[in-house]
């Protein structure tokens, strides 16, 4: 059974755990011994290989849809957000504001200059301190939303 088991994986080309044979064709089996004969056996079901077996992501799902707040977090948030991954997403916002600023003539283009070249040097640690920068500077001509 061993020779038949070895041809049969070299043929179907997995390991010899990973094939199957019939209980009730054993005898002829046993008697085929050439790679025709076992060729044939596995063109009719008598040999085939059992399926890969990888590992369940069931648990892991469940356990996903499980967690929820602030309270399952682990890790700090320079942890779960690098910076050098939270800049762009900072600055880009931070430019758009600025820009839409700019282009609905609520800020000087000297200003929106001067502003730009802050939030580049990272002045601002968020949108809402350029806004707040915005109002006590008093460099918006009027009211910022």
């Amino acid at each position: 059974m061993s020779s038949q088991r070895r041809l049969a994986s070299e043929i179907l080309k997995v390991g010899e755990s990973r094939i199957w044979m019939d209980p009730e064709r054993m005898e002829e089996i046993e008697s085929s011994i050439t790679r025709e004969e076992i060729k044939r056996l596995i063109h009719e079901g008598a040999i085939r290989k059992i399926p890969e077996r990888g590992t369940s992501r069931a648990r892991v799902r469940v356990r996903r849809v499980s967690r929820r707040g602030i309270g399952s977090r682990k890790g700090s948030m320079k942890a779960r957000l690098g910076p050098k991954s939270s800049w762009p997403l900072k600055i880009r916002s931070q430019r758009r504001f600025l820009r839409e600023l700019k282009e609905r003539r609520l800020i000087t283009t000297s200003s929106y200059r001067r502003l730009y070249l802050m939030a580049k040097g990272g002045t601002f640690k968020s949108l809402a301190e350029l806004r707040h920068y915005i109002e006590v500077q008093g460099l918006a001509r009027r009211r910022l939303r």
